[in-house]
């Protein structure tokens, strides 16, 4: 792609005497260039650290504009469920929010910020879709799940006739039926499927692809195939007793309890997990009728996978943590069930970086319970492709992961169905760019591009005095209250969710010294909080894009004074005090954008 900036108009006044109003035409460009993406990626850690590459700044200040409505469009355009994603994402953006860097405090709430715009955008919200003509090719999707959703959505957008075929009677996938309500509002998932339905995808449920339709038939009746069929084969204990009575995978338990079938969990029950199933087990559990509920984790707290709020309303409702154990058997004992364990000691790390547990000898020990849940991850069902396309030694479909294609012409895979149990943002994003790739392979050129939008900022810039905002508390319903499937999570209030908006630095905003007017001063340096801008020898640009800056105290070698943007908190105490106005902010987005033929 030819690296480029194109400027689309200047920044000016004029005044319509039809509608007796001030227009101000802003000066606007898109690039291309390499450098302007590796600026985005570095200086925008929420945006890089999202799957889905969300325009977290650019949200989260529409939010504090109170443009409910359009803070969840800008969520919308690549996250596709903003209401959903805003109460189960499992937060990647926070881990990396620079307000959450030592010394800076908590991270913004950034989830419960898209929330808030979904919550409060106007009754009469309409919502934006920026289609492409049909385009005459069918494309068929193999699953409702969050990849199959994504992807069905934007396979509509590009024009193409989408057909969803669901196994199970509703869609939605883990979202319906692996996510307890309490959790995730029916109401709130129906809402954002109908809005990707409504553009004109069929869904035909309660149709499972090997049993009811062969794969050969769809690859026959469509252009294309996407497989996003998820991952609904449990992983095994491998122990002895695991398939006994009032023993569960954590799928199994989940589906049927969300399914409202009647689950015998007893008084007392051991999860053996720690990822977001086991907490989802053990809370459910509790609201079986469970009087006492024990998580059972190979490590300890620091190093599972749940984010902490997770972690805390679970022990808010008094499920108890056991760290450091491994179940070894289960056995009948009398009315219930005894299960054997044998304690760890922290090990080293894996090489995917986990923490592993090493068990101690001799440490064996028994607990009883009434029923067992084991929730350690799931598979993919991958029988109804054998003998159609490659499959991997570990059972896995066998795909090039630069555009989701199989060896089979017009097969593409999606989601975890391609790469195992994985988060929903991840997987919205893995079906959105399958249909990128399937689209490409339909109409033979790429039709949609992502590009970095700059605009010259001129609005009031943030307060110094939002940095020391502590971070707002989500209001959840007291735990007496926790029955049945009430949604626990409240969400924030409007006041709320504008005092937590205020804490973003917004890192998309580019403070840059035009070094023509500076005069070196230095009274941009002398009122920086975190020390972000230099004098400097020189700007050194790395192969992948990314400008080092050299720094220098010897004057006779400055060449100029640079911002460095990525420890810079967008303050603006360096623009309100140069004499010489010679900071200018722009802001930078990346957005995806249309290409001409």
């Amino acid at each position: 792609m030819k690296e480029e900036k194109t400027y689309l108009f200047s920044e000016k006044e004029s005044f319509d005497h039809l509608t007796a109003a001030r227009r101000v035409e802003r000066t606007v460009f898109f690039s291309t260039n390499k450098m302007d993406f590796a600026w985005m990626r570095e200086n925008v850690p929420c945006q890089t650290a999202c799957p889905a590459l969300t325009n977290v700044p650019g949200y989260i200040y529409a939010g504090y504009q109170e443009r409910y409505g359009r803070s969840y469009e800008i969520n919308r355009y690549v996250n596709i469920l903003p209401g959903v994603l805003g109460r189960i994402c499992s937060r990647p953006c926070e881990l990396s929010c620079r307000h959450g860097w030592p010394g800076f405090g908590e991270p913004v709430a950034i989830c419960h910020l898209k929330r808030v715009a979904s919550d409060f955008k106007p009754e009469g919200h309409r919502i934006e879709e920026f289609m492409f003509g049909p385009s005459g090719k069918k494309v068929a999707v193999v699953g409702s799940g969050p990849a199959g959703l994504g992807a069905a959505h934007d396979l509509a957008i590009f024009g193409h006739k989408v057909t969803i075929y669901e196994a199970f009677d509703r869609p939605g996938g883990m979202l319906r039926y692996g996510i307890p309500e309490f959790r995730l509002p029916r109401n709130i998932l129906d809402v954002e499927i109908s809005n990707i339905l409504r553009l004109g995808v069929d869904l035909h449920a309660g149709v499972r692809v090997g049993k009811d339709i062969k794969l050969e038939e769809l690859m026959k009746g469509y252009d294309a195939v996407l497989l996003t069929a998820g991952t609904y084969s449990p992983n095994k204990l491998g122990i002895n007793g695991e398939t006994i009575e009032h023993v569960y995978s954590g799928l199994d338990f989940m589906m049927d309890a969300n399914s409202g079938k009647d689950v015998f969990v007893g008084s007392k029950v051991l999860v053996v997990g720690g990822g977001y199933t086991a907490m989802d087990c053990a809370r459910t559990s509790l609201r079986l009728g469970a009087k006492r509920v024990i998580i059972n984790i190979l490590t300890t707290e620091d190093y599972i996978t749940v984010n902490r709020d997770e972690l805390n309303e679970v022990k808010t409702e008094n499920v108890e943590i056991r760290g450091l154990v491994s179940i070894e058997q289960v056995e009948r004992s009398g009315g219930g069930l005894a299960v054997r364990f044998r304690r760890n000691r922290l090990g080293g790390y894996s090489e995917r970086g986990d923490r592993l547990a090493v068990p101690i000898k001799g440490s064996d020990f028994t607990d009883d319970a009434e029923s067992v849940i084991y929730a350690i991850g799931q598979r993919p069902e991958t029988g109804f492709v054998k003998g159609t396309v490659k499959l991997e030694k570990n059972g896995m479909v066998a795909f090039d992961r630069s555009n989701a294609a199989t060896d089979v012409r017009g097969l593409f895979v999606a989601g975890d169905f391609g790469r195992g149990a994985s988060t929903v943002i991840e997987s919205i994003a893995s079906g959105r760019s399958a249909a990128w790739s399937i689209d490409r392979y339909l109409m033979d050129r790429t039709r949609r591009k992502k590009v970095v939008r700059f605009e010259k900022y001129a609005e009031k810039q943030r307060e110094r005095a939002w940095d020391f905002i502590p971070r707002q508390a989500m209001p959840t319903l007291p735990v007496k209250e926790r029955v049945d499937q009430i949604e626990v999570e409240l969400g924030l209030n409007r006041t709320l969710g504008k005092e937590e908006s205020k804490r973003c630095y917004l890192c998309s905003l580019k403070f840059e010294i035009d070094v023509t007017r500076c005069i070196y001063c230095r009274y941009c340096m002398d009122v920086c909080p975190t020390n972000c801008i230099h004098t400097t020898r020189e700007v050194v640009t790395e192969e992948d894009g990314r400008q080092r800056l050299v720094a220098t105290d010897k004057w006779n070698e400055v060449s100029a004074i640079v911002i460095d943007n990525n420890n810079c908190i967008r303050c603006g105490n360096c623009k309100k005090v140069c004499p010489v106005e010679c900071i200018d902010v722009v802001k930078a987005e990346l957005i995806e954008q249309d290409v001409e033929a």
